[in-house]
């Protein structure tokens, strides 16, 4: 059933004939009439008595009354919600990232996109690594993703923000002998827990350790357990340089010299994104990423 003939129908009867409502609808009486006419003949019923000087309903005309008010309303109702979506009144951004950017800058791009959409609800999918972020994004578990750009992100809409620059996060006992920053060839007195499966810290890492890598005592995918090592003396682990103070303050930080950076960004799907996602891009890009 065609939606203009619902609307059509129910004008007719709210205005008690067919002259009134072709009045309200901005269409002739004839195009209205044949509307009508049209209508009961795809329903295969009359829905009115035009026996007397004013259409009344028919019992069919009573049945369809109640259900085409009934779909006029869930028709306007759609139309709400998918425009306070597209005014970003309400709705959601999924976004997608793995431990390495749960900090900085995920905290800093959450806060600046609440601040100017306060109404849409920030959805964050937890990834194991550029593989899982990937996985997520094909999968559509996600939107948007914040992540490393020195990996390749097949059939996806890469958006550059900024470079990251790299530490190396220790407990004390570890940094008591070393400078800072530290030079990128004393990394190998370092023992080091970092994930080897994440092709891009693997990357990182043979820049810094000799052959063997004989220095990396902890092969570990999993960020808390590598936390907890870190926390505890058995290696140092690489983080962000910037969040140093949102740590336990037996954590100590190294830098490098020269400075060790990797590239982070947005990726997307390719096609259009809501418009949830659009101003969550929109919001990143604005101003430079505080990292």
């Amino acid at each position: 059933m065609d939606l203009h003939l619902v609307t059509y129908f129910v004008a007719v009867v709210d205005h008690g004939g067919i002259t009134k409502a072709a009045r309200s609808l901005y269409i002739s009486q004839p195009s209205l009439s044949q509307a009508i006419r049209t209508l009961e003949r795809r329903l295969g019923v009359e829905l009115f008595d035009r026996s007397g000087r004013r259409l009344e309903l028919t019992e069919d005309g009573r049945r369809l009354d109640t259900a085409a008010r009934r779909i006029l309303a869930d028709v306007a109702r759609a139309k709400a919600k998918v425009s306070a979506v597209r005014e970003l009144e309400s709705g959601r951004v999924d976004l997608v990232t793995y431990s390495a950017f749960s900090l900085d800058p995920l905290v800093d791009l959450i806060r600046r996109f609440r601040l100017r959409h306060p109404r849409i609800l920030v959805n964050v999918v937890a990834a194991d690594g550029p593989a899982g972020v990937h996985t997520a994004l094909r999968r559509g578990e996600a939107e948007v993703a914040v992540t490393d750009l020195s990996v390749e992100y097949p059939g996806m809409v890469t958006i550059p923000l900024a470079e990251q620059d790299l530490a190396l996060a220790m407990h004390r006992s570890l940094a008591e002998d070393l400078p800072n920053p530290l030079p990128r060839e004393r990394v190998r007195e370092v023992p080091l827990v970092v994930d080897m499966s994440d092709r891009s810290s693997a990357v990182r890492v043979g820049t810094l350790v000799g052959e063997g890598a004989d220095n990396v005592v902890v092969d570990c995918a999993h960020p808390i357990a590598a936390w907890e090592l870190m926390l505890r003396g058995t290696g140092a682990t690489f983080a962000s340089s910037r969040v140093p103070n949102r740590w336990p303050a037996e954590v100590v930080l190294r830098t490098f010299d020269p400075p060790l950076t990797r590239p982070i960004g947005l990726v997307l799907r390719s096609g259009e994104p809501s418009p949830a996602a659009a101003a969550f891009v929109t919001s990143s890009t604005a101003a430079p990423v505080e990292v």
